[in-house]
């Protein structure tokens, strides 16, 4: 493993075996994610049942960060990015498959669970591999490439889409992702390590001892911190109850109104009638906007305070919803539509990295990883839930409805934010 004072480190072996790995799976979940409601809908699904199936990949992450960590430890970094890429493919291949909107809500289940199993390993892998000295410019420029995916992967689709003339293809975007980043993490060597392939993890190492007993330095680890992470969540849930209860709130409620967009704009360009590869084409315009302000945000937090990025955020997501609700009833909806989905990225890409950085602040300096665990679990649930509550809203009323419930939610969690971020961070982290 580098180290911080290995001034050599490569960080081009780094761009390719752990960038690109994670560049590939991001463009392929980037291209399913706004199909999956408009592929429920051409099984026949309802607007509210096309909303669950869609929320069940976000269902299957909060899953998925429970055994996660404790996955990542046991078989190595590089062990689970590859097994949950394979993961993907078989659920998949299921989605393609699917003769119902059942079968397909199954297949979005599986991957949504590999998904956090990826991105758990994928994140303690770049912890592994990247010396101290470097690590969060590599951790922020990460992020990045994970919103790349976003942007790119709605444009593919759209291209699929045009040319197959069948919704189901752009699922086999993602199969390809998925095979090709299994494959690069197979053949390339590990810039930790230096080993290729599948390697199972030196468990004596890890433990800080060998099979001599002899006592051996302790290796900090991806997997360690991971591990550490997925120790005693709902206990140190509990232990830290007052902070999350209160300042999680407002976490879990930013989670939320950013996985409600995934869902609503699929299912409102259902609504007003767009077609698929169009919808698709639409939603990769907005990630563009996203995308391009993903640097821009951290420069906003680092002058001017973490409110200063979190609150544009939360107040232009709610304005978003409720314009979106408002214009339902237009001879222009196509139009306003396409705008608010602009103005949503917008304000997305302004409050981008304010959770992992709001965790950081907030995380005990002498034991990180159980709170950021926790964190981070807060967080995942509120993007959880927040497709669940559009489809029951969408269920027994309708989907503009369902759009003014997420905005007022977006006006709560602005409320939380501005009560809670003061009181819990000193004033040089604000």
């Amino acid at each position: 493993m580098a180290t911080t004072g290995n001034d050599s480190f490569d960080f081009r072996s780094v761009l390719l075996s752990g960038f690109l790995p994670a560049a590939l799976f991001a463009i392929g979940e980037g291209a399913i994610i706004p199909i999956i409601p408009i592929a429920a809908d051409s099984l026949g699904a309802t607007l509210a049942f096309a909303g669950f199936v869609a929320s069940l990949i976000l269902v299957g992450e909060l899953i998925g960060d429970v055994p996660s960590g404790i996955v990542v430890a046991r078989i190595g970094e590089r062990n689970a990015m590859i097994g949950a890429a394979l993961v993907s493919v078989g659920g998949l291949v299921v989605c393609t498959t699917a003769a119902n909107a059942w079968v397909l809500a199954l297949g979005v289940f599986l991957v949504g669970v590999s998904t956090a199993v990826f991105a758990l390993a994928r994140h303690a892998y770049m912890t592994t591999a990247i010396p101290v000295r470097i690590r969060a410019r590599a951790l922020s420029s990460l992020g990045g490439v994970f919103r790349f995916g976003y942007f790119v992967g709605p444009f593919l689709a759209a291209g699929v889409i045009h040319l197959t003339g069948t919704t189901a293809s752009a699922f086999w975007i993602h199969v390809v992702c998925c095979l090709a980043a299994a494959t690069v993490l197979l053949v390339l060597r590990d810039p930790a390590t230096g080993a290729r392939g599948l390697r199972m993890p030196p468990r004596a190492s890890r433990s800080g001892s060998d099979a001599t007993g002899v006592t051996e330095p302790s290796t900090d680890t991806g997997a360690v911190f991971v591990e550490k992470e997925a120790h005693g969540l709902f206990r140190t849930i509990r232990a830290n109850g007052a902070v999350l209860l209160r300042l999680g709130s407002g976490a879990a409620l930013i989670g939320a109104m950013r996985a409600g967009r995934q869902v609503i704009l699929p299912l409102w360009a259902v609504s007003v009638g767009l077609d698929d590869s169009t919808a698709a084409l639409v939603i990769g315009i907005a990630g563009a906007v996203d995308f391009a302000l993903f640097y821009t945000s951290g420069q906003i937090m680092d002058r001017w305070g973490r409110l200063a990025s979190a609150l544009p955020c939360m107040l232009g997501l709610s304005i978003s919803y409720f314009l979106l609700a408002w214009s339902g009833h237009l001879d222009a909806r196509v139009g306003w539509f396409v705008g608010i989905a602009m103005g949503m990225s917008l304000a997305n890409g302004v409050g981008s990295g304010i959770l992992m950085t709001l965790g950081a602040d907030l995380a005990p300096r002498d034991d990180p990883a159980p709170f950021l665990g926790a964190w981070r679990f807060t967080g995942d649930f509120g993007s959880a839930a927040a497709p669940l509550v559009i489809s029951g809203v969408t269920a027994v009323a309708t989907i503009a409805v369902a759009s003014g419930v997420m905005g007022v939610l977006g006006l709560i969690g602005a409320g939380v934010l501005l009560r809670y971020v003061p009181r819990y961070l000193p004033r040089q982290l604000r």
